[in-house]
């Protein structure tokens, strides 16, 4: 009887590890164990290529906050396990495995637990340094009160959707609110049009966010076509970067893989990091969310960060 009941058990959880295998190897991850991916590397990790923002140096790769909040940009399935994965304690052992790698910087978004996270990260001694993405000008003060940042980012979908309008006086209020209360001051964008106009307008902004991917660009309406996804084009990462290299401050990429969908294997990663480094300028860096619940993506990425992101 007890044999019997084993055996059920143990090919139930057989067909799920299986399961997680086969969404892993879809995804271009590695299975290696339940346990693999949040164990920590043995020996201390080489440094990684830095920038310099303002005053601070961080590291060319910054750790991305997409995947903490549950944005997957693959659907409400994957944004729910996502979210499932990434509690409050899973985020601080996550951001300090990335500071183990030797990743120092953190852009992260406003959610429920984003405070209880940087503090923990802090008291546990971290030196991480914290890039925030928002919008609203009303609210700078409170944010650094709480998460003391090194910058402040007007969030890319809002810079669009603001400039669409009409309304781009709004993202240049925020840069200077962000000014006035002592810290440095960006803009983020999907539309390369935007940072092009930003940078032609002497703006007083410190660094750039820029989308790989123009996720915003007007596409058909729904009396046309169902909603089946955002709009990844394979042309617009060579659109962004040319901007990108045309611009004074230092920019930060991301999207650089399309939200999972240039991650079929360690080799499209490998590519799109080569890519990325290649075509940005030596001043620049990237952030890269990651999933690490089935592929040590921290470690793999800082590996390739190394690799390509050289500067001498």
């Amino acid at each position: 009887m007890a044999g019997k009941r084993g055996g059920t058990k143990g090919t139930g959880r057989r067909q799920f590890l299986a399961q997680l295998a086969t969404a892993a190897a879809a995804s271009g991850l590695a299975w290696a164990g339940p346990a693999a991916a949040s164990e920590p590397t043995a020996t201390p990790a080489a440094p990684l290529p830095t920038i310099a923002l303002g005053k601070h140096r961080v590291t060319r790769l910054v750790a991305g906050w997409n995947p903490i909040g549950g944005y997957s940009y693959l659907g409400p399935h994957t944004d729910r396990h996502m979210k499932e994965y990434f509690t409050a304690e899973k985020t601080v052992e996550f951001l300090l495995n990335c500071e183990r790698e030797g990743i120092t910087a953190h852009q992260f978004s406003v959610a429920e637990k984003t405070a209880e996270v940087l503090r923990t990260v802090r008291e546990r001694g971290s030196k991480m340094q914290f890039i925030c993405l928002d919008a609203g000008r009303a609210g700078i003060r409170t944010l650094l009160e709480t998460t003391q940042p090194i910058a402040m980012v007007h969030h890319g979908g809002a810079t669009d959707r603001l400039f669409a309008e009409g309304k781009s006086q709004e993202v240049h209020d925020y840069v200077k609110e962000a000014h006035d209360r002592g810290v440095l001051a960006g803009v983020s964008a999907h539309n390369p049009d935007c940072i092009k106009r930003i940078a032609d307008e002497g703006w007083e902004v410190d660094l750039f966010m820029t989308c790989f991917h123009f996720l915003t660009r007007k596409t058909a309406g729904p009396s046309e076509t169902l909603h089946v996804g955002y709009p990844f084009y394979a042309a617009d990462p060579q659109a962004m970067t040319a901007v990108v290299r045309q611009v004074k401050p230092p920019c930060l990429g991301f999207k650089i893989l399309a939200a999972g969908r240039k991650c079929e294997n360690q080799e499209a990663v490998k590519n799109a990091f080569r890519f990325a480094f290649q075509n940005i300028k030596p001043i620049d860096g990237v952030v890269v969310g990651m999933y690490p619940r089935f592929f040590d993506e921290i470690h793999a990425n800082a590996q390739y960060a190394r690799e390509y992101g050289r500067t001498t």
